[in-house]
């Protein structure tokens, strides 16, 4: 490092690593040392080095796990995802993330009356309502929340736990055709700040979206939240 430089130098720290990230020289699941031992054997502040690892957690290079410390995350950066009528599970396995998922929720219930009125039923009547948790490359991305139709789809959890939701609807012969969807952001709570392994109130990206098929039939309702260093939208814009 150069400390007459005009660089801070959490900056030089977090381009260093960050560089050892990309080259491959520090692999995904690499544990630094903490904090205040790295801080020491640079001769830095703590400060310091908690804004250079800070950096590059928010990069999606480097993840915090309670009860493990700070790893390296993968050397792709965050998970960028055009917005598409696509699946994530699928999405993920196309980019060579490594998806996996655990099957919180499968199960057949009555339809509370804001998910029955995206679902153009009524209000108490029987819905497939899912739960689970995204992973890629062992690192919790997504908790997905979704509600179908009950007679459209009967998944047990292991196909769930190998296959995206889309891909499953379409194996039973619904063409996925349009979708509404909204983005959004807020805190997480406390049961999504342990399920994604992310500190209470940490920020949080939302989506919610309602998809039909190509006779015009509501297909599923999905209220997802995403880590927000580790994922992002991409909209392609054009001028009318």
């Amino acid at each position: 490092m150069d400390r007459r430089s005009p660089v801070p130098l959490y900056f030089q720290v977090a381009a260093q690593l960050e560089q050892a990230i990309q080259s491959g020289e520090l692999k995904p699941g690499y544990k630094l040392e903490n904090e205040v031992a790295l801080a020491d054997q640079l001769g830095l502040s703590r400060p310091t080095m908690r804004r250079a690892i800070q950096d590059l957690v928010s990069k999606g290079l480097l993840v915090r796990k309670r009860g493990v410390g700070t790893q390296v995350v993968h050397n792709r950066g965050r998970v960028r995802r055009e917005v598409e009528l696509t699946s994530l599970y699928d999405d993920l396995l196309s980019s060579g993330q490594a998806p996996a998922t655990r099957v919180l929720l499968n199960k057949v219930a009555p339809a509370p009356p804001n998910i029955a009125e995206e679902l153009g039923i009524t209000s108490g009547n029987p819905v497939r309502h899912l739960e689970r948790v995204r992973l890629a490359n062992e690192v919790p991305l997504a908790i997905l929340r979704n509600w179908l139709p009950p007679n459209l789809l009967e998944p047990d959890d292991e196909e769930l736990q190998t296959n995206g939701l889309y891909r499953l609807i379409r194996a039973g012969g619904t063409h996925m055709r349009i979708a509404r969807q909204r983005i959004g952001a807020r805190a997480a709570n406390t049961t999504e700040a342990k399920r994604l392994d992310v500190p209470k109130g940490a920020p949080l990206l939302t989506m919610q979206r309602t998809a039909y098929d190509d006779k015009g039939r509501v297909v599923e309702y999905g209220d997802h939240v995403y880590r927000a260093e580790s994922y992002t939208f991409e909209v392609t814009l054009v001028e009318r």
